[in-house]
């Protein structure tokens, strides 16, 4: 009996104890909110979240004494995903001044975007990431890639070696595969690039072809590079240098039944995809350069760039070639790609190509979700792609991709449902950055700013 009592005090006293447990001055509450699990595209509501220290501590459908929590965010009735990741974005070059740098990282954090690949690497990307991972600046998380290796950098095995081992050692995410680089140089730049222990990504060089890419393990092949050139029967005897822009020359020529063996291929060898769809609805389509000058994102960018976008955009549809007949086959070859290697290939990642022709920092990701759409992806298939699937492309499934606990407080609270509507991803409420509330008043606030820099220069 005595006993009994002695576990009854103790048990009163512990429940007592915790009950009293104090809430860390620096947690933040986000009450009632509809809580969306990437996963399996469910919606779990009214959920209390606790965050402090940068993680995600608690996640609840009740919560005692919310009243005390110094930092409460209203979640009634609003919806909250991780954040998003932009897989093939751009950081400025290191001769761009450091304010519009940190200009160019808020635009993608505004959208949501809380993590980036930045897609042409230079040493001066190696510090800003650093910079950004210690919380000094307001950016999303930064993988970078190497310098470009190319037909240019790149002619021989010999330096093949010596790169790929120096941006290694360097400490770059991973290497930048772009075009003319010749297939010998190539395979040794993926022997040595297997034998120290980094991955590539990017474009498939002419001379590399799309089998021979797929079968090299890219860790992701970006724009569906090289795959509608693989679409072309040898029978037809082409030039593979005629292939124009991303094949479109050879749109005439594409056997749209070999889709099945190179999403095999893909599937096979783990190829991550990154369409950058809105590339080719934008820059390489038969719209003009006045409509997208319209678009309201582009005040973010300056006086100088819009005209050089608007004389390159012109350039490339005044090319002789161009019509739009022609791209209208080419993007509905490039949509059965999407979607075959979307259903059966290794998985989709988010990525827009921005800073790109017309293609603003951040507001860019809300056309590529577009184009996503119109390839036949369903809105819970695109969250996916730029939340859970790069956490998985990166390893990082335990620090972030989803909402929940111990993960990154990597978050956008959003006014509707983005399962029902992709363009929900637009109504931004509010972006947690690994912890750090950034509201829409705040979001705002600073746009303005950037806005009136950008129409300053």
């Amino acid at each position: 009996m005595k006993k009994l009592l002695v576990f009854l005090i103790l048990g009163i006293f512990i429940s007592c104890t915790q009950s009293q447990e104090k809430i860390s001055p620096t947690a933040i509450l986000i009450s009632n909110v509809n809580s969306i699990d990437v996963r399996n595209g469910t919606v779990l509501e009214n959920r209390q979240i606790v965050i402090d220290s940068g993680k995600i501590k608690r996640i609840t459908s009740e919560i005692q004494n919310p009243e005390e929590y110094t930092t409460i965010i209203n979640g009634k009735g609003k919806y909250l995903i991780p954040g998003l990741t932009e897989m093939h974005a751009h950081i400025p070059p290191p001769t761009t001044h450091s304010d519009r740098v940190e200009e160019v990282l808020f635009l993608y954090v505004a959208n949501g975007i809380t993590t980036i690949r930045g897609m042409l690497g230079h040493p001066e990307h190696l510090i800003l990431r650093k910079v950004a991972k210690e919380g000094k600046i307001i950016s999303p998380r930064i993988f970078t890639s190497s310098p470009s290796l190319n037909g240019n950098s790149v002619k021989t095995k010999e330096e093949a070696i010596e790169k790929v081992t120096a941006y290694q050692k360097e400490g770059y995410d991973f290497l930048k595969i772009h075009p003319g680089i010749q297939r010998e140089v190539f395979d040794q730049v993926v022997t040595t690039a297997n034998e120290v222990g980094i991955r590539f990504a990017g474009h498939v060089p002419v001379d590399v072809g799309i089998r021979h890419a797929l079968k090299s393990k890219y860790a992701s092949i970006d724009h569906v590079d090289g795959f509608l050139e693989g679409l072309v029967p040898q029978s037809a005897n082409v030039k593979p240098t005629d292939n124009g822009f991303f094949g479109y020359a050879f749109t005439p020529l594409a056997d749209t039944s070999k889709i099945d063996e190179l999403v095999r291929l893909a599937k096979e060898n783990k190829v991550w995809i990154v369409p950058t769809q809105s590339l080719f609805e934008r820059w390489f389509a038969p719209i003009t350069s006045e409509e997208l000058l319209q678009q309201p994102e582009m005040k973010y960018m300056p006086k100088t760039t819009l005209e050089n976008w608007k004389t390159r955009k012109e350039e490339s549809i005044n090319a002789p070639g161009f019509n739009t007949e022609q791209w209208t086959k080419f993007d509905s070859i490039r949509k059965l790609l999407i979607s075959g290697l979307n259903e059966n290939g290794h998985g989709m990642l988010l990525g827009s190509d921005a800073p790109q022709l017309f293609n603003v920092p951040g507001f860019s990701i809300h056309h590529e979700t577009q184009g996503m759409l119109g390839a036949g992806m369903t809105p819970k298939e695109i969250i996916a792609s730029g939340t859970i699937n790069p956490a998985k492309y990166f390893g990082m499934e335990d620090t972030f991709g989803k909402i929940k606990e111990g993960l990154d407080a990597d978050l956008i609270l959003l006014d509707s449902n983005p399962l029902e509507n992709i363009s929900a991803l637009k109504e931004i409420s509010g972006v947690m950055l690994r912890g750090r509330w950034i509201s829409k008043e705040e979001i705002d606030e600073k746009l303005a700013m950037v806005a009136n820099h950008a129409a300053q220069n």
